[in-house]
């Protein structure tokens, strides 16, 4: 045993201390595969050493590089998760949009021709209003305008200008609010052709795509073109041919410098800087698209200079006819009609443009004429057949200077002219034209309605009160049936406007429009009928398709043909006898003068059997003027166009059979007027739109005016009132009572006067 472990050969590895072996291996401390766990002190201290010499060379390098890098690692990481989340994004919303395959240019945007009644142009509006002009045929100095101040790198950009867009979106983030925008001219052809204007992140990655789809399928030149041919210019002009032609009054082929760069600088603001509205902000924005052209070396120093010098001229004289008003209306009405227009259309309107030229001419010659001697600057004028066709509309002296229609957005207080609906609402109320009132000084609370000039008549009819426009009567019968009632008989005529339900309401307190004034009058010139308003009789295609047809209706009936006749009768003596006898002609004709405080506005609605019209004088920013009256100018503008309007048109007697009763018989006021309770409710009529509507016929009609009673002149110190049995009571007081006429009393509405309409 013991020989046998002497025998045992005993492993050696090269370099070590120990005895070598035979074969020739051996293994070093670098080939162990857990090294030693103890090493030597020596080794250990020499490590430390490096190590500490490492750390401390390398923290400065460490610092500032390890931050770059950092930063640069995690904008790197950034960038990547935000293209996954941009190309989501983008894949999400486009997916939503047809198949790429399936897009293409839609046709161009269609022209709406707005024609008169017979027929004739009244306007071209809409989406166009000219031809389509090509790159080539139209001023090269149009498409270079555009270019220098739209998107300067249009021919060397793919669709998107991303140095454009940066440069935008350091502006806004800069300046804090949103002040410059990155669309190309690519985008906003896309926008405009297949987009609506939502600012919504859908929307700009639709408009993204189909720029990069616009720029693969056509050239930069047919881009341009495109574009230009259909962008916004403002004043209803789409198309740079109908631009020239709305501002210069020529074509675009033959446009100038200038004129040119009047053009583009139109694209950022259309309606706002339209010449047509602000001349000055069109000009000097003009003035900015020249310098863009001359620092892009589109044109020279002498052209800017030749061009600064010589500034664009303008053409007001392209749409300065009344005419323009009805279209801006109608424009307006389209949507709700027939919804967005996408083919050319037709429209035929109510309006007659031989009486429309007529009203503008009545309009503009009495302001030539008076207009600095009597401070009056605007006009307006509606007339309104009896179906409720509109057969004029002036919105003011000249709308090449002043798009505000005046008539269907001015409101103004209408003064006298809002008194029949008080009367009206009288005469509902058991009084008749013969009743009795004393026209003397009043005070209620603390108001005390004047007449005007300080003129009191005494003891009056409601007849005579009406036609001399008595302020005392009026402020009584408001008193009498309350003014509730008032305005109730008012919005059921036909205003719109909200009235105050106040004691002055008897002088025309409230605001309305002239239109709106005119057409709650056309009841009393059909027997008692209120049609709807309108301009448009039908909407059609080129080819003939019927998009539209207002055939009428039924007009329901909104006052009793008693009432009608009554209310005729009155107001045919405003015109006889009255306020207005200036309109008086050779028609029976009514109406009634009304002029706001100071002379701030003047009125005159009146009507035959065959048209209502209302006439307002007065200044947009509502100084007053020198002493005009609704009996001066609006009845002479009213006399003008309504001898004008029935040249030629059989006489027609008003509705209404109404006679007055013997001067010496009084008729109590409690006691309801002949036939006043025997009107059996009568059904809506139907009205015929596509032809004036005549009234219905009356039973009889009179062999000579209703006599009038003529005004009493007694003490105006004294007042009187009728007393409630129906016989006059004189009450003698110093200064009438605020109680004047009673206590309020609210109108009961009785089952008849639901189904009768009264």
């Amino acid at each position: 045993m013991a020989n046998r472990r002497d025998s045992r050969i005993e492993p050696s590895f090269e370099g070590s201390p120990k005895a070598k072996s035979a074969a020739g291996f051996s293994v070093n401390e670098e080939d162990r595969v857990v090294p030693a766990n103890r090493k030597s002190s020596s080794a250990r201290k020499t490590s430390k050493a490096k190590s500490s010499s490492r750390g401390k060379r390398g923290k400065p390098r460490r610092g500032l590089f390890g931050v770059m890098a950092r930063m640069f690692y995690w904008c790197f990481v950034l960038c990547i998760w935000g293209g996954i989340a941009v190309a989501g994004i983008v894949v999400y919303y486009g997916a939503k949009m047809p198949a790429a395959t399936t897009w293409s240019i839609p046709d161009r945007a269609p022209n709406i021709k707005i024609v008169s009644v017979d027929g004739q142009l009244l306007a071209n509006r809409g989406m166009s209003g000219a031809e389509a002009v090509g790159l080539h045929e139209m001023s090269p100095y149009i498409p270079e305008a555009v270019i220098a101040i739209e998107d300067r790198r249009f021919y060397s950009h793919f669709g998107i200008d991303p140095i454009g867009l940066s440069r935008a979106m350091v502006t806004n983030v800069l300046g804090r609010r949103f002040s410059q925008g990155g669309s190309t001219l690519t985008q906003q052809l896309a926008k405009n052709l297949f987009l609506k204007p939502d600012r919504t992140l859908e929307r700009k990655v639709q408009e993204v795509l189909l720029s990069l789809w616009l720029e693969h399928k056509h050239t930069k030149d047919q881009i341009l073109e495109m574009y230009l041919n259909r962008v916004y210019f403002g004043s209803g002009a789409y198309g740079v041919e109908a631009a020239s032609r709305r501002y210069f009054g020529k074509s675009a082929r033959d446009v100038t410098l200038s004129e040119a760069a009047l053009l583009a600088g139109l694209l950022k603001a259309p309606s706002r800087l339209s010449p047509a509205r602000d001349p000055k902000a069109a000009e000097e924005r003009s003035q900015l698209v020249l310098a863009a052209m001359r620092d892009e070396g589109k044109i020279s120093a002498k052209e800017l200079a030749s061009a600064m010098s010589a500034p664009a001229t303008r053409a007001p004289s392209y749409w300065t006819g009344s005419e323009n008003y009805v279209a801006d209306t109608i424009m307006e009405e389209l949507p709700d009609l027939i919804g967005d227009v996408r083919s050319d259309i037709v429209v035929d309107t109510t309006v007659d443009l031989n009486l429309q030229k007529l009203a503008e001419q009545s309009i503009r010659r009495l302001i030539d004429e008076s207009g600095k001697k009597l401070n009056v600057s605007q006009g307006a004028l509606v007339s309104i057949d009896n179906s409720g066709a509109v057969r004029a509309m002036v919105g003011g002296y000249d709308y090449s200077t002043s798009q505000f229609d005046r008539a269907s957005e001015a409101r103004r207080q209408p003064g006298s002219a809002f008194k029949p609906f008080v009367y009206m609402a009288a005469l509902e109320a058991g009084r008749t034209p013969d009743s009795v009132r004393n026209d003397a000084p009043i005070k209620i609370g603390k108001w005390t309605p004047d007449n005007y000039g300080g003129k009191y008549f005494g003891k009056v009819t409601l007849a005579t009160a009406l036609a001399k426009s008595l302020n005392s009567v009026a402020a009584q019968l408001t008193m009498e049936v309350g003014p509730d009632a008032v305005v109730e008989a008012a919005h059921r005529m036909g205003i719109q406007s909200d009235l105050i339900a106040n004691t002055s309401i008897a002088l025309g307190t409230s605001e309305v429009t002239p239109l709106e004034l005119t057409s709650a009058y056309v009841p009393f010139a059909n027997g008692g009928y209120k049609p709807d308003i309108h301009f448009i009789r039908r909407i059609t295609t080129t080819e003939g398709k019927v998009l539209y047809d207002d055939n009428g209706g039924s007009a329901p009936r909104v006052v009793k043909q008693n009432i009608v006749g009554m209310m005729n009768s009155m107001m045919t003596g405003t015109v006889e006898i009255g306020t207005a006898r200036k309109a008086a002609f050779a028609w029976p004709s009514a109406g009634k003068t009304g002029t706001s405080q100071n002379s701030r506005d003047a009125w005159f609605v009146g009507y035959t059997a065959n048209l209502t019209t209302g006439v307002w004088f007065g200044n947009d920013d509502g100084t007053p003027m020198k002493k005009v009256t609704g009996g001066a100018l609006p009845a002479q503008a009213w006399h003008e166009f309504m001898v004008a309007a029935h040249e030629g048109v059989p006489v027609r007697p008003l509705p209404g059979t109404w006679k007055s009763t013997p001067p010496d018989t009084i008729v109590p006021d409690d006691i309801p007027s002949v036939d006043n309770n025997q009107a059996a409710p009568l059904p809506a009529v139907a009205v015929s739109r596509s032809e004036p509507a005549a009234a219905p016929a009356p039973a009889a009609v009179p062999a000579q005016a209703p006599v009038r009673r003529p005004a009493e002149t007694v003490d105006a110190d004294g007042f009187d009132m009728p007393g409630d049995g129906g016989t006059t009571a004189s009450i003698k007081h110093p200064v009438p009572p605020g109680s004047v006429g009673g206590p309020t009393k609210k109108r009961k509405t009785s089952i008849l006067d639901i189904l009768g309409g009264g």
